[in-house]
């Protein structure tokens, strides 16, 4: 299995790709356009800066050979949403090219990087077709795979670590971000257009592998064609054949020229997966627990560098995600005192109840106080509990992970610090069973 993507990314700018009009989302169709984005004649395109700057810390990013100069094509075709008929979009000059993204243990290679602008939105009423332009010029950029994803794993991981690529950026991921697939399993490649979400990216491939399958098994034809992916029905659907780059017809894009950005400043990135192994290296922590937490969050992330001088970094861990569980929000860097309070009590060796988590992220003084205890007593306690509930301990031949639910009754019921129930706990089980 072969699968190559073609992945659509919304740029951060206040204005289109062309024109000034807003990018701000509106109600009401055909609000924020303006004749360069509805392609009446005689207008002329404006290239955007700021696209041009976000596009090239995306192709530098994807370890990219940038282009000192760019220019931009013409890529024709016949739709409604493109009234002048043709798209603006890069091809040979385009801002990055052959460049990289690293998974675990293989790298994806990125054929180019290139900036283009988004066609109208087509909305379909009944006999009606009609037309939104608040969408046109929408700047993108294209990012263009070798087919080196093998595998559905492979699938989801160049996602999830190129949205966070893209995240790091100042990308807004939270927009729609769209994908072509490239699925060959033999000679014939198919192509499944705008699929949206890593879900459905999965479903689609799914479907379309078993769909190819079936038709070699069967010695059947795979029509090189374009399909669609129905998400209710979890299919895709021939939409057409697919074009050639000969049928697009690219022309060179006059209007707009050649430009220079060999001296352009732009956004370094973030390899998470790098940073989190360079914060767990001697920490005793997972680097995965770390990626995990700071992939989408950099918030998360300026925490862990403000406290891991002071910290250690499992404390650090776990006063993250008692905040973030007890408070159903994400961290922002004004909760710093009420995190900080947290991991100090986890640091010293705390157990955090929902109780007082919640009782620091509503301002309030908590002060937590264990019973004297001996490691006697508290066996004692365990001893007495297992008797009362003599299936527990049938569970716990079974299922080691029971032993956590005694650690949760004891240390609740009775105020004890949940690593002294823990240890008796282990002693009470390994005597007994």
């Amino acid at each position: 299995m072969k699968i190559g993507l073609e992945v659509h990314v919304a740029l951060p700018t206040k204005s289109k790709l062309f024109c000034s009009c807003s990018m701000e989302e509106s109600e009401y169709p055909n609000l924020n356009i303006c004749p360069i984005c509805m392609g009446f004649p005689g207008s002329k395109p404006m290239l955007n800066e700021t696209a041009v700057k976000s596009a090239l810390g995306i192709a530098n990013a994807l370890h990219c050979d940038v282009n000192r100069k760019i220019s931009f094509v013409r890529k024709v075709y016949f739709y409604p949403d493109l009234p002048k008929c043709y798209q603006i979009t890069q091809m040979d000059d385009s801002i990055g090219r052959e460049g990289y993204l690293e998974l675990e243990n293989k790298k994806i290679r990125i054929r180019r990087v290139q900036i283009e602008e988004d066609p109208a939105q087509i909305v379909r009423q009944g006999m009606l077709t009609l037309l939104d332009f608040n969408r046109s010029g929408t700047p993108l950029v294209e990012i263009v795979t070798e087919p080196d994803i093998n595998t559905e794993e492979e699938l989801r991981e160049f996602i999830a670590n190129l949205r966070s690529i893209l995240y790091y950026l100042g990308v807004d991921i939270n927009r729609e971000m769209k994908a072509d697939l490239n699925i060959s399993l033999a000679e014939t490649r198919v192509e499944v257009k705008n699929v949206t979400g890593i879900k459905s990216l999965i479903e689609a491939t799914r479907f379309e592998v078993e769909r190819q399958s079936e038709a070699i098994k069967n010695n059947e034809k795979i029509e090189r064609e374009t399909r669609g992916y129905n998400e209710k029905s979890r299919v895709t659907e021939s939409m057409r054949e697919k074009e050639t780059d000969e049928e697009y017809g690219y022309i060179y894009e006059s209007d707009l020229g050649t430009f220079d950005i060999s001296e352009m400043e732009y956004v370094e990135p973030v390899y998470i997966t790098n940073v989190s192994d360079e914060l767990a290296r001697g920490s005793g922590v997972n680097p995965k627990t770390i990626k995990e937490i700071t992939m989408l969050n950099r918030d998360a992330l300026a925490m862990i560098y403000k406290f891991k001088e002071k910290y250690s970094m499992k404390s650090i861990l776990h006063g993250i995600q008692r905040f973030e569980k007890y408070s159903n929000k994400s961290m922002k860097t004004e909760d710093a005192v009420k995190i900080e309070r947290i991991i100090r009590l986890v640091d010293e060796g705390k157990d955090i109840s929902r109780e007082a988590a919640e009782k620091i992220i509503a301002g309030e003084e908590v002060n937590i106080q264990y019973s004297n205890v001996t490691k006697m007593e508290i066996e004692a306690l365990i001893e007495k509990f297992v008797a009362e509930n003599p299936g527990i301990l049938e569970e716990y031949k079974r299922n080691k992970k029971t032993i956590n639910l005694i650690i949760k009754e004891i240390s609740y019921k009775n105020n004890m610090h949940p690593k002294d129930v823990s240890d008796a706990a282990n002693a009470v089980l390994n005597r007994i069973s």
